[in-house]
């Protein structure tokens, strides 16, 4: 067989490339063989995908090079005399329908392998130009220098999607007007990771859903395969993802949320252009112009334009900025208050549907109560994932957990949710053990009577029986989550001692803390809440030694050693390893296997430990970053929103774990789960100063609720 002329070319440029990208590459220059004119057509069919595959080895020149090599090898081989009749590389490989053949002993609930039925698997092309685009990014990685610890592979959300031609006509003419959303038969890969097979998800209009399940299940992914049109509703549905932070500019916080409103904007801005035009035309032009301008008036009332900024600045409030803050420039903010920007214009332009991951996360109890009285009066349709079971029980209409490659649906808020399932369960698991007693007993028969004349005809009833009995399953139990820190030695009090103590930044005159009296030993349970800026992180920081006192002093055991979780530990974490190797970094000199079981305290064992902590999911680099503070055995817990990205489950863990450490524990956080789990003491920030309050958490409570009712 003769060798075919540009795979030579490719394979000696590229001597390491997968031969489907070698098929690839082959088919989109055969295909479009006769509309390649010049090296630049070329370059312009496969250029990118040639430097995504030499990555920093070879600049455009030399890539436009290849190209040229290319283009004369096509000019030959498409004259009559020299075309290879045996050449069948003639069409871009169907990476799919080649993973049916190649893959057949594999796991038969992979997405990429599951049967279909009447209904069409929509865009199928682009789902193998992203599974391709896919496989081109994993070969630069994989071939670039690594260091010995191994590179980065970031991997990619994939989805296949089913949908009716009933569907899909209305949705090409444009006649589907309903808002209701219903997602059906769909598939999520997360890399090699199946997340979903065959799910449904159906979001009714003005209802507001909760989604719950484990940490790295795949419940953010959803959320942006919905948002980025991964997975497809209709076109008419407006739909918003609070997921970054706004641009830090000079546009002031008030303005950023009301510029989210595009009909007002434009509608202002033709305003504008047109009392310019007044002002710098002649007066035989103006009448056209004041006819247009009283137009763009009337809209704007229509649009109750002149209340939106009351609108946008109480949604602001609400969220904690005060008249001052709201008319700063946003660069003027840091990430988490600029989150809550993007939280308020999210709020203020209402979509068809929101889509809300983890927005406790950035918030004080202020306005979290708030943010859940204001989403109980929403109009639209709500998809929120949380951990805060408070927020879970107040907010949501309906919970969807998440979990075994589905989604269950539950009418009602978290509670309900929590009761229904654990009867379902229940009644599932004694259904399938009553089956199994009946097929062992029926067996029994059979076996007894199989061989006796008599009594054939029954046992073959007895087998059809068994036959027709529907295929029951036992209840797929979620691995328990267990944490565990190591108890420390003991240190007699007083351990931490701050007396009289105050503090102000460098340059400044305003005094964040005043005179505070603060102890803390062994078996200390403290929490320290207050609204946001009020010095809880401040407080910390001087609890700990990072920050000296501007007056007082602070006394701390000699031997003491303090375990610090910041809300930015994760951040901290190395991207580029895996949970192993990092902790073999910050503390050398361990065997592996110690790595792995402080590892395993933290529920980040098996494959878990080897994979990147650049794969893992919120919830599980916060694992890493527990078993890393952990590793300094130390006798007292100081964690500042540790149950940020935590699951529902992982957080009562961390409860329990907290219970039994023998050492102390200061704690900030607005989990109320937790903190009613773990703290004995409550300590209030506020104006400066640090005081204590009976009643636990639920008098804070009131006293915060009390506090809004006052400002409304």
């Amino acid at each position: 067989m003769a060798k075919n002329p540009t795979r030579s070319i490719l394979a000696s440029a590229f001597p390491e490339i997968d031969v489907e990208l070698y098929d690839y590459i082959e088919g989109i220059l055969d295909e479009n063989k006769d509309n390649l004119e010049s090296t630049e057509h070329v370059y312009e069919a496969i250029g990118d995908m040639l430097q995504d595959i030499a990555g920093a080895y070879k600049d455009e020149t030399e890539i436009k090079e290849i190209c040229s090599q290319l283009l004369d090898a096509l000019t030959i081989d498409s004259k009559p005399e020299t075309k290879n009749a045996e050449n069948v590389l003639t069409a871009p490989l169907c990476l799919s329908s080649s993973s049916g053949n190649v893959h057949q002993d594999e796991d038969e609930t992979s997405i990429w392998l599951k049967k279909r039925g009447s209904a069409s698997l929509v865009d199928q092309k682009k789902l193998e130009k992203a599974e391709l685009k896919l496989k081109l990014k994993l070969y630069k990685r994989e071939n670039k220098d690594k260091p010995e610890t191994g590179g980065v592979i970031i991997k990619e959300a994939t989805a296949a999607q089913s949908t009716s031609k009933k569907d899909a006509k209305m949705e090409s003419k444009g006649t589907n007007k309903s808002r209701d959303i219903k997602i059906e038969n769909f598939d999520i890969a997360f890399g090699d990771k199946t997340l979903l097979t065959g799910a449904d998800l159906t979001l009714v209009y003005g209802r507001r859903y909760g989604m719950v399940g484990r940490n790295g299940i795949g419940k953010s992914t959803l959320l942006k395969m919905v948002a980025s049109g991964q997975l497809r509703i209709s076109s008419h549905i407006s739909v918003l993802h609070v997921e970054q932070e706004v641009v830090g500019n000079d546009t002031i916080a008030l303005d950023s949320v009301l510029e989210c409103d595009e009909t007002r904007q434009n509608l202002l801005n033709e305003e504008k252009r047109l009392l310019d035009i007044i002002n710098n035309k002649s007066s035989d032009e103006d009448k056209n112009v004041s006819d247009s301008l009283q137009t763009i008036y009337t809209e704007l009332q229509a649009v109750e334009a002149d209340k939106a900024p009351a609108k946008a600045s109480v949604i602001l409030a609400g969220l904690g900025f005060s008249p001052e803050m709201q008319i700063k420039a946003t660069k003027e903010f840091s990430g988490g208050w600029r989150m809550r920007i993007a939280l308020a214009r999210a709020l203020f332009s209402k979509p068809d549907l929101l889509l809300l991951d983890e927005p406790t996360n950035m918030l004080d109890i202020k306005a979290i109560i708030w943010l859940e009285n204001y989403l109980q009066t929403w109009e639209s349709t709500i998809l929120v994932v949380s951990h805060d079971r408070r927020f879970l029980e107040t907010v949501p209409t309906d919970i969807l957990h998440f979990h075994t490659h589905r989604i269950d649906a539950y009418k009602g808020n978290y509670g309900n949710y929590v009761k229904i399932m654990t009867a379902k369960l229940k009644h599932q698991q004694r259904e399938y053990e009553a089956q199994q007693m009946l097929r062992a007993h029926v067996q029994v028969f059979i076996d007894k009577y199989r061989a006796l004349p008599k009594t054939a005809a029954l046992v073959q009833s007895k087998i059809k029986m068994l036959k027709r009995l529907p295929d029951l399953k036992p209840v797929e139990k979620e691995a328990p989550v267990v944490f565990t820190f190591p108890d420390p030695e003991f240190l007699h009090p007083p351990v931490i001692q701050l007396d009289e103590l105050s503090f102000s930044y460098p340059n400044t005159t305003t005094q964040v803390l005043n005179k505070v009296d603060l102890s803390a030993n062994m078996g200390s349970r403290i929490c320290i809440v207050g609204d946001n800026g009020s010095g809880k992180t401040t407080l910390l920081k001087l609890i700990i030694g990072d920050y000296d006192p501007t007056k007082g002093i602070r006394h701390s055991h000699r031997n003491l050693v303090i375990g610090y979780f910041t809300q930015h530990h994760v951040d901290q974490l190395d991207m580029n390893l895996n949970s192993v190797e990092f902790l073999a970094t910050k503390f050398p000199g361990l065997p592996s296997e110690e790595y792995r079981k402080r590892l395993g305290y933290f529920g980040v064992s098996g494959d878990l430990a080897l994979q990147s902590v650049a794969s893992l999911s919120g919830g599980q680099k916060s694992r890493v970053a527990f078993a890393a503070m952990a590793m300094l055995n130390p006798h007292f817990l100081v964690l500042d929103e540790p149950t940020n990205h935590l699951d529902i489950e992982t957080v009562e863990a961390l409860g329990i774990a907290l219970q039994k450490f023998s050492g102390g524990v200061i704690l900030v956080s607005h989990d109320e789960q937790l903190i009613e789990m773990v703290c004995e003491e409550l300590w209030v920030c506020k104006n400066g100063s640090v005081s204590a309050i009976s009643g636990g958490f639920s008098q804070y409570r009131k006293i915060v609720e009390s506090e809004l009712a006052e400002q409304a």
